[in-house]
């Protein structure tokens, strides 16, 4: 009976809704000026609401990419060394927060993202000259200029930061500083350039080599994990290395900082898209499955060749994984990332366990069997595996239908742009790294003394210690 009598209160409610809809619908003739207002309103509102959420995403990924440095990447590396050097090595990591802002607004930016060369930008935006809170369209359409400049900055800041694992525990701190401090602008603006700048010689659209590196594989990994090598080679072993027992001191820090930066490379990678869409959820997706994918399949392999499987084997798997998927995390299917991170996982530690002892080099915390062996194959990968479906970077054919991005597709003509990316990156770390030695070497000194080395970074570049032991 109640149900009845609501019927029938509701009834000339809803028999009064279309001449009440007809009363307040406004006039849809196409000559109407209030009609065309009203759109171009409503256009107005989405586009507006569009760029807040697209410029919301990408200052949260800067925040997480800048994350990955301070404090993963100094909890990561600061545990993986002896006691006496966690100060001195976390310092290492935390003075390219500073510095490497501070060139990037000087003159960084303009020589990665201004308008030059195929090999580097020019100097229009030296002092972030012209770089305001309005779009660049040749960049990112729907967020302000200084919102990408400062994504961009978070990975200038962590590229050099990365090296300083490969001779971590017997370089000066002064010198290191001004090495990194050069490298970034001599060897990571170009590379950052060739391939994400416009009119550069790898860039995807219209480069000699259009080169697929969605979120810094090449860019970031290969050129920091190859002059890693070179700095190791160059500087020559720690004192008592190979035969002096050097394990981590505190896996706990190092295992925190892992996760840290696993967290952080959803930043890196989703926020790459440079926008709140699809495109940033396949990488966000990307990224979670390669990692996973390589901390187990590192696990396995070291499990089987030691007969344990270890915290720190783990850890390095999943960093390996995050390593090697950032260059395809925008242009391959899920599966697809299964596979690169088990591959990735199952190299890069076949890298530091046999390669590394073959040769005996001293990369000290494996930044280059980590970085730069998985942004090597990562980049080879990407050519293989990237999809027309999920990033038609190439555009459609007359049928729509997305052209062929990677080999699985067809176009096996990308695994050679691919290579030859890589090989420029190579080049480009190995010469610039050298030489940026050799002469910061002969002007200051990079290497410890052998006392200094031996009280450790802490007291010996910074006077205190991390650890307080006689409380």
């Amino acid at each position: 009976m109640r149900c009845r009598s609501v019927h029938l209160l509701l009834l000339p409610a809803v028999l009064s809704f279309p001449v009440s809809a007809l009363a307040v619908a406004p006039n849809l003739g196409p000559s109407s000026p209030a009609t065309q207002a009203q759109i171009a309103a409503l256009e107005l509102a989405v586009k507006n609401a569009q760029s807040a959420g697209d410029n919301a995403w990408v200052l949260v990924s800067a925040a997480l990419v800048l994350l990955m440095t301070g404090p993963g990447l100094t909890l990561f590396y600061g545990g993986l060394v002896r006691r006496k050097n966690i100060l001195g090595t976390m310092m290492q990591s935390f003075a390219m927060m500073g510095i490497i802002t501070i060139l990037w607004a000087f003159i960084g930016y303009s020589l990665a993202f201004g308008h030059g060369n195929g090999f580097i930008g020019g100097f229009e935006h030296i002092f972030l000259r012209g770089v305001g809170l309005t779009p660049n369209p040749e960049y990112a359409a729907t967020i302000p200029e200084q919102t990408f400049m400062v994504y961009q900055l978070m990975f200038a800041i962590i590229t050099p930061a990365l090296i300083t694992g490969a001779f971590a525990e017997r370089v000066k701190f002064g010198p290191m500083a001004l090495f990194l401090s050069l490298w970034s602008l001599l060897v990571y603006c170009p590379m950052a350039h060739m391939i994400w700048g416009v009119g550069g010689l790898l860039n995807i659209n219209g480069g000699q080599w259009p080169c697929l590196d969605f979120a810094g594989g090449t860019v970031v990994h290969v050129t920091s994990g190859i002059s890693a090598l070179v700095a190791a080679l160059y500087l020559g072993k720690r004192a008592g290395y190979p035969h002096t027992d050097m394990p981590p001191h505190s896996m706990v820090l190092s295992f925190i900082g892992a996760c840290l930066l696993w967290v952080g490379w959803f930043g890196f990678n989703a926020g790459s898209a440079l926008s709140a869409g699809p495109l940033a959820t396949s990488a966000f997706i990307n990224t979670q499955f390669a990692a996973a994918a390589a901390a187990l399949s590192w696990t396995l392999f070291e499990w089987l060749q030691n007969g344990k499987p270890t915290a720190l084997g783990a850890i390095s798997g999943a960093v390996a994984g995050l390593a090697t998927i950032t260059q395809a995390s925008g242009f391959v299917q899920p599966m697809s990332a299964l596979a690169i991170g088990t591959i990735a996982g199952i190299v890069c530690c076949f890298m530091v366990f046999k390669v590394k002892r073959f040769f005996g080099y001293d990369d000290s915390l494996d930044a280059f069997g980590v970085h730069g062996v998985g942004g090597t194959i990562g980049a080879l990968l990407t050519g293989l595996f990237a999809s027309g479906a999920i990033n038609a970077v190439f555009g459609n054919d007359s049928a729509g239908t997305p052209r062929p991005t990677g080999a699985i597709g067809g176009n096996w003509h990308q695994v050679l742009n691919q290579a030859i990316a890589m090989g420029i990156g190579w080049v480009l770390a190995i010469v610039g790294s050298l030489v940026l030695l050799f002469v910061v070497d002969n002007l200051f000194g990079l290497r410890l003394s052998p006392a200094d080395e031996t009280s450790g970074l802490d007291l010996s570049q910074h006077g205190e210690e991390g650890y307080e032991l006689n409380g």
